[in-house]
């Protein structure tokens, strides 16, 4: 669906509004799609020294083990999914072989299928025949317990704290730091005659609880937020910036009553005052009202008091705002149930944006509520609902603001503390995952704000 944003983005009262999913958040639905994962392991390259399975989830060694170049290594057949918290696959040994020369752990697109896991570069992978987890080099570090016959083995990646992680029965074994930035395989590496493993890549439980491994880092990074120090007065500071911006006048009077605010007392002009205030304390009264008639409905109220109030941002017919408003008044005639005065409207007053983009989404949707029966309950129900109400208010205080002539800069758009706080904050995750090389868990502002559990696993 198509909504509006509050954002202003051209000089002049120009705004930015009419984004893809304003209900529903579009930052999120964007990167939501669900990533490929790996189902099976990868028979499309050379498999000399081994026997795969035909569900493609088993592996054999079959070759001598003689020197470091006949090893049977295969790797899953997608890379690790990186749009996420944790990545998981585990392993359960059948058959230990000769020598138990078995591996698990993580390579990238270049690796050697003849080589071991964690022998070469850009590769991580923990040994079963002495419990050492090497990366990179035939050189091993003391890591963890050895494993065989009957052991069911994991590893996994913490794209937050940018770790590769082993498990043993579903025990946590230890952390490796994630230095490699590309793209990462799943991988088993077999070395010695009849060993046999088959491979868990999600398609049943795990023996080890990755979902609780995804809640205790979720806790440790709120904990590192919550002990975090901030001014005492910075909650009360965004609070009242966030209600003198929007024009909550009468919430805003009655915040600095109750909280003995010893700011001065905003200065509120009269209707035909010309006294020069801040940029959020600008035209306060103006925009309090304004917000008012747009939370009831009243379009036509909104329009009056523009031209007495703003009549120069009423002279373009064919303006952004007067979509919006012609809009919202034939949303609330087909709210009220008068459609064919609705219609009328629509043939009078919007016709003319017909095939102008970008209104056209928003306006499809506007049209398509006649087609319904009961559109309160339709695809395009959003637009009948309090919030496109409050969408519109919010709009309409943008502009006011871009009117303002104390603006440092005309074309900047005007914002609230919060906006910008939950602005840098988007900034800061991105930017975080940029390091991390675009892995990670996706920063999804909309859903966090509406108390859902940010991400999977």
């Amino acid at each position: 669906m198509l909504g509006i944003s509050n954002s202003v983005s051209e000089g002049g009262g120009g705004f930015s509004f009419l984004q893809p999913g304003w209900q529903k958040g579009s930052d999120d639905d964007d990167m939501d799609e669900e990533e490929d994962v790996p189902t099976h392991l990868n028979t499309n390259t050379s498999l000399q020294f081994l026997v795969v399975s035909t569900d493609k989830l088993s592996a054999k060694y079959i070759g001598e083990g003689q020197h470091g170049n006949d090893v049977g290594a295969i790797q899953g057949n997608r890379c690790a999914p990186c749009r996420r918290l944790l990545y998981y696959f585990e392993i359960s040994i059948k058959d230990r072989g000769q020598k138990g020369f078995i591996s698990i752990g993580f390579s990238d697109e270049h690796f050697k299928t003849g080589r071991q896991t964690g022998w070469e570069p850009n590769s991580y992978g923990y040994h079963g025949d002495d419990g050492m987890l090497y990366h990179g080099q035939g050189k091993g570090d003391n890591f963890g317990p050895t494993f065989t016959a009957g052991d069911t083995v994991g590893a996994g990646i913490n794209y937050a704290s940018q770790e590769i992680f082993f498990t043993k029965n579903g025990k946590l074994v230890g952390t490796c730091t994630k230095d490699v930035k590309v793209p990462l395989y799943p991988t088993i590496g077999l070395h010695s005659p009849n060993e046999k493993v088959e491979v868990n890549f999600g398609q049943r439980p795990f023996i080890f609880d990755l979902e609780a491994l995804a809640q205790e880092e979720r806790e440790r990074r709120q904990r590192a937020i919550e002990n975090m120090s901030l001014p005492l007065s910075v909650s009360h500071s965004i609070v009242r910036a966030y209600l003198l911006h929007y024009g909550y006048q009468d919430t805003l009077m009655a915040f600095d009553a109750t909280s003995g605010n010893m700011v001065p007392p905003v200065l509120v002009p009269q209707e035909n005052g010309n006294k020069t205030v801040d940029e959020d304390s600008y035209a306060l009264y103006q925009r309090k009202i304004l917000r008012q008639l747009a939370r009831i409905g009243d379009v036509d109220g909104i329009f009056s008091k523009l031209r007495e109030w703003y009549p120069q941002l009423l002279q373009d017919g064919v303006s952004k705002l007067h979509f919006l408003l012609h809009c919202q008044k034939f949303i609330e005639l087909v709210k009220a149930g008068s459609l064919e005065v609705a219609v009328t409207y629509a043939r009078a007053e919007l016709a003319s944006f017909l095939g102008v983009f970008p209104y056209q989404n928003l306006l499809m949707d506007c049209v398509a509520l006649l087609a319904y029966e009961n559109p309160a309950e339709s695809p395009v129900g959003y637009l009948l609902k309090l919030g496109q109400r409050e969408a519109i208010a919010d709009a309409v205080n943008s502009v006011i603001l871009s009117t303002n002539p104390g603006l440092l800069s005309p074309k900047a758009a005007p914002q609230s503390s919060l906006e910008k706080l939950l602005r840098q904050l988007a900034a800061c995750y991105m930017e975080k995952r940029s390091l991390n090389g675009g892995q990670g868990e996706v920063f999804r502002l909309h859903r966090i704000l509406h108390g859902g559990k940010d991400g999977a696993w």
